[in-house]
């Protein structure tokens, strides 16, 4: 298992035990986590997974592809340097311990 922290717009964090091969998406939804909503379900339609991925973390992650761009553009919340659809990102060993910031607004 592998650790993920999804910090709330409160502050809040929330540390769970991610399954490798899940996205951060639906180990959110898995484990209860409110501020993600994944309206299409992980399909990279419609950017309700939005997150802030830690800064020095970023390194860590594969680019966005380009259908991802595309969608981060769409967000409901700001867009920042550090912005990933929580449906991209697929957990591995290599992120044990990421931390995630949820956006104030999905929808």
């Amino acid at each position: 298992m592998v650790k993920i922290t999804y910090v709330h717009t409160d502050g809040t964090r929330e540390t769970v035990d991610a399954v490798a091969g899940n996205s951060v998406m639906q180990t959110a939804l898995a484990n209860g986590i409110e501020g993600i909503v994944a309206e299409c379900g992980g399909s990279c339609m419609c950017a309700t997974c939005h997150v802030y991925v830690e800064p020095a973390q970023l390194a860590l992650l594969p680019p966005p592809h380009p259908a991802e761009d595309e969608m981060l553009d769409t967000t409901a919340a700001e867009r920042l340097p550090n912005s990933r659809l929580s449906c991209q990102i697929t957990v591995t060993p290599e992120l044990e311990g990421l931390v995630v910031y949820l956006p104030p607004r999905q929808i």
